[in-house]
């Protein structure tokens, strides 16, 4: 049986992370697990951690650590057989020792994105609420609407550049003691650059000597010189 492989992507608002992960699972046939995706299901679904969920949505409220812990935590002891990539948990130092007592990870992925870029992306970012599909008008344009449903589309207000520095102030704050206790565990590995089609290279690599596999070709792009 092959060994299992458990990972986290990490990022500012802004950075590509669902991309990335996205690109992970099919290349590296993990299962892409989204904090947000689990959060909109569970408030769908009228559980009793998505009645909490939505009490903080509702109010523009950072969702707390144990109802994020207490959504999160079962979904992962079901797959607990499974590899899989993680999107948007842990975020906080709590939410990380709460999973560290679940399952060590092996690798975490920080994606460092300069602000001027992180800006411009979130500038031209519009959602479609219900799913959480993400568009940007630059690089990937709906057709009017959500290209699925045709339903509207919305730009969120923490999304707009007045915004952006308090959001990526709190982000550093919470992400840092994340970052240095992965880092004290040799796990946590940090990317840079600009496009995500110039730092895949790189992440390829990565996840295929992480996994002892040959890199793969999906996706593989040449980084200019």
């Amino acid at each position: 049986m092959a060994k299992l492989f458990r990972a986290a992507i990490m990022g500012p608002p802004g950075s590509g992370k669902g991309t990335i992960c996205k690109r992970i699972a099919q290349s590296f046939d993990l299962q892409y697990l989204s904090s947000g995706h689990y959060l909109r299901e569970s408030i769908a679904a009228n559980t009793e951690a998505g009645v909490l969920v939505r009490s903080y949505v509702e109010r523009s409220m950072m969702v707390p650590d144990h109802v994020m812990t207490r959504l999160m935590l079962p979904r992962l002891e079901q797959l607990i057989g499974q590899s899989w990539l993680l999107d948007g948990f842990p975020r906080t130092l709590s939410q990380a020792r709460a999973l560290n007592s679940l399952c060590q990870l092996d690798l975490v992925i920080s994606l460092n994105i300069p602000y001027e870029t992180l800006r411009e992306r979130l500038s031209n970012r519009w959602v479609h609420a219900a799913s959480g599909r993400v568009y940007n008008m630059g690089f990937n344009p709906p057709r009017g609407k959500d290209d699925v449903t045709g339903e509207a589309l919305i730009q969120h207000d923490d999304d707009k550049p007045e915004a952006l520095l308090s959001r990526l102030r709190y982000y550093k704050d919470v992400a840092k003691p994340v970052m240095d206790l992965y880092k004290s565990q040799g796990i946590l590995h940090a990317v840079s650059g600009t496009e995500t089609d110039r730092i895949w290279p790189y992440i390829n690599s990565l996840l295929s000597a992480k996994m002892h596999i040959q890199p793969s070709g999906a996706f593989q792009t040449q980084t200019p010189p």
